[in-house]
């Protein structure tokens, strides 16, 4: 394959070792951090350790030396709660000066570490166990390389920004560079006590401890930003990141079950969630992934949003009120821009700020527009909050009208893209340049009309139907709901292919359609535009052999010819996308479906490590005894993987809300959840408790607390 015909904007995986498997994440804000098991930053594997701000790699390299030695590794981990990380240490067998030789396990060291509002904060620990005196020499390497996102993940620049001299104190050292958008930045590393020696590039300390001593250091580093002030003292920057923690914790519904293993992924699942939420002017809002897209996206908040929806509606407003604020008031061909467009893409790093990446602020999502209006109607059903869809109705209808304007290119009736000259190629969910394509593995050119985007389109229409009625206007609420309709008729004339059972993946400028199976037709069920019959058919081709891997169903059918299951989009499984159409399987009700998908995203989260499933993993069949195949690149945590456990659970219970009505639509529980416990469900200004339980193919629901005027309904 020729190097041109890859987007510049893949990510690359260089040649080489990847040795110390395993990195560990903290992420807080706008900062992640990215450390091996010994919570050391080095420049091995994929090259992607480090402490990022912001969208630029403030520290590269920081190590932690003893005695001239790498410290012996007892164990590591990232606490449950996704906020402290903690290493334990010892020494290896050394041999200070000419005649003292120290024994491993003489000294153990406990480095404690966290990430606040653009601070980095690590407590060490020593402790001398040693039946006599030692004097140890302790060291950290550390290097700033203010490398932008993009360079770590393969883009070439030109030329970068300056790299100033240092400023080196008694206790604190700073390197500064100066990018090429004439922004400071600048790495400020603190230490207590004093170092007895520090450079511009490491600090030493000489420690004296008697028998059982005990003493502690502090690093703090913090990212600085042009003016932006220094941080927190290590102990009043931990109090502030548990009571935010706290906070959002408590306004989300708690769910535990019978099963250990599924309250291990569920515990992680709410933790990630937890961690990639971020505090904005306008609210929370679900940060996409770690570590290519710590930043906001559109697509990805809103369906994390909607994934979370029955357990923190919070989600949703935040999300709703930041796509609102940033919506596209202007045509800006370069940044994709159109008036009521809602962003696919914001970053701050230096390439965002001089143009040379084009996603400072880039619109480039054909899919995110219409999702936006969906989350808003599925807000309001949730919720409730008149007052705030009234206020978010003009950016409603500008969504509408650029639907109707911008998205239809040729006025066919169906929401298409053009590829872009220097963003993305493909705009649906799956952006990779190859994604798109026609039965004989050819690309399909523009203008391109995904199948799931005209099904997001047509619940757009639907949902802003019902918002337009419950602010009584009857008359444009009429209208979309007959456009609903057209839409729906012709998608189906146009879309189906009976001959392999699905809907097209798209039709191309030609209006030839892609007749290809992949995973995007599965969200038709989700948007409600299949047809009865179609649907039926639909999730038959869904979970077959070629489709369904055993652990979910695959991006692309292993009948086509440019299935590949190591590929970003072209056969391997997503468990957002899985999901998604598991909950379209429930909206058609095809409960035991739905099931086939909990269990295999089940089985195969308890095969990565933390219980943590991962952006994607590759296509390969199951095989008896062994866990799924990891994607090399993949993203972890990401949001919406991480949320998608929470709208399987939906799926399977068929929830349903109507303001302080919640209906149970045939609810179904896999073999091994006996019960489920929900637990501060909000409703309202209100909150309940509910018990499940399953007996046989039944599920008997009981209310243990709620107030008068909430209503549970069980249909079967």
């Amino acid at each position: 394959m020729k190097e041109e015909t890859i987007s510049r904007y893949y990510i690359r995986v260089p040649n080489v070792p990847q040795t110390d498997k395993g990195n560990l994440v903290l992420k807080h804000g706008d900062s992640f951090a990215i450390f091996n098991r010994y919570g050391d930053i080095q420049p091995i594997g994929l090259g992607e350790q480090g402490l990022y701000h912001e969208g630029s790699r403030f520290v590269s390299r920081l190590e932690f030396i003893l005695c001239d030695a790498r410290p012996f590794l007892l164990s590591s981990a990232v606490g449950e709660n996704n906020l402290l990380l903690t290493v334990d240490l010892t020494n290896p067998d050394l041999l200070i000066g000419k005649d003292l030789f120290l024994p491993r396990g003489s000294v153990h060291i406990l480095r404690t570490k966290f990430l606040f509002e653009g601070g980095y904060y690590e407590r060490i620990k020593i402790q001398n166990f040693a039946p006599s005196p030692v004097s140890l020499p302790l060291c950290f390497l550390f290097e700033a390389d203010f490398a932008d996102i993009f360079e770590v993940r393969g883009t070439k620049r030109q030329r970068r920004g300056e790299k100033l001299n240092g400023i080196v104190d008694e206790k604190s050292i700073t390197i500064r560079y100066k990018g090429l958008d004439s922004v400071l930045r600048q790495t400020i590393f603190l230490f207590f006590p004093r170092p007895s020696k520090i450079d511009p590039s490491k600090a030493i300390f000489h420690l004296h401890l008697r028998p059982k001593e005990t003493t502690t250091l502090f690093l703090i580093i913090f990212c600085k930003i042009g003016d932006t002030p220094h941080g927190l003292s290590y102990k009043n920057a931990l109090i502030k990141a548990r009571r935010a923690l706290r906070d959002i914790k408590r306004k989300t519904c708690e769910i535990t079950t019978s099963n250990d293993q599924f309250n291990a992924w569920l515990d992680r699942s709410y933790n990630d969630i937890f961690m990639m939420l971020t505090e904005t002017p306008f609210g929370l809002y679900p940060y996409a992934g770690i570590p290519w897209f710590n930043t906001i996206f559109g697509r990805d908040g809103i369906i994390t949003a909607l994934e979370c929806l029955w357990i923190n509606p919070d989600i949703a407003r935040g999300v709703l009120n930041y796509l609102a604020a940033t919506q596209a008031k202007e045509v800006i061909p370069e940044q994709d821009a159109e008036p009521g467009k809602i962003v696919h893409e914001i970053r701050k790093g230096e390439m965002a700020s001089t143009g040379e990446i084009p996603f400072s602020q880039y619109y480039g999502s054909i899919d995110a527009t219409p999702l936006f209006i969906i989350l808003a109607g599925a807000y309001y059903e949730r919720v409730g909050d008149r007052d705030f869809i009234e206020q978010l109705w003009p950016h409603i209808e500008l969504a509408l009208r650029w639907i109707d304007n911008y998205g239809d290119l040729d006025k066919d009736g169906f929401v298409e893209y053009t590829s872009s000259g220097n963003g993305l190629i493909n705009k649906g969910w799956k952006d990779s340049h190859d994604s798109i394509f026609h039965a004989d593995g050819s690309r399909a050119k523009g203008p391109i009309a995904l199948v799931e985007v005209q099904g997001y389109t047509y619940e757009a229409k639907i949902k802003a139907a019902n918002l337009a009625h419950a602010l009584g206007m009857e008359e444009m609420a009429k209208r979309l709901l007959k456009d609903a309709q057209n839409l729906r008729e012709r998608f189906e004339k146009r879309f189906w292919c009976e001959e392999i059972g699905t809907y097209a993946l798209a039709l191309d400028g030609e209006k030839r359609p892609c007749r290809v199976r992949t995973s995007n037709a599965g969200h038709c069920l989700f948007s409600g535009i299949a047809n009865k019959s179609h649907a039926s058919r639909l999730i038959q081709t869904l979970l077959e052999w070629h489709f369904f891997s055993g652990w979910g169903i695959r991006t692309v059918s292993s009948l086509e010819p440019v299935y590949n299951p190591i590929s970003y989009h072209n056969g391997s499984v997503w468990p957002h996308d899985n999901a998604i159409i598991a909950y379209g399987f429930s909206r058609y009700g095809f409960k035991e479906e739905v099931l086939k998908i909990m269990e295999g995203l089940f089985e195969a989260s308890t095969f990565f490590p933390f219980h943590r499933l991962p952006e994607l993993f590759c296509g390969f069949s199951l095989r008896p005894n062994e866990g799924p195949t990891h994607y090399p690149v993949a993203c972890n945590p990401q949001a919406w993987s991480a949320a998608s456990v929470f709208l399987l659970l939906q799926a399977c219970l068929g929830m349903a809300f109507k303001r302080k009505r919640l209906c149970f639509h045939h609810p179904i529980l896999p073999p091994f959840l006996e019960e489920i416990h929900l637990k501060d469900l909000r409703m309202g200004d209100s909150s309940m408790d509910i018990y499940l339980k399953r007996y046989e193919n039944d599920v008997v629901i009981n209310v243990v607390r709620k107030r008068k005027d909430i209503e549970v309904v069980v249909i079967k």
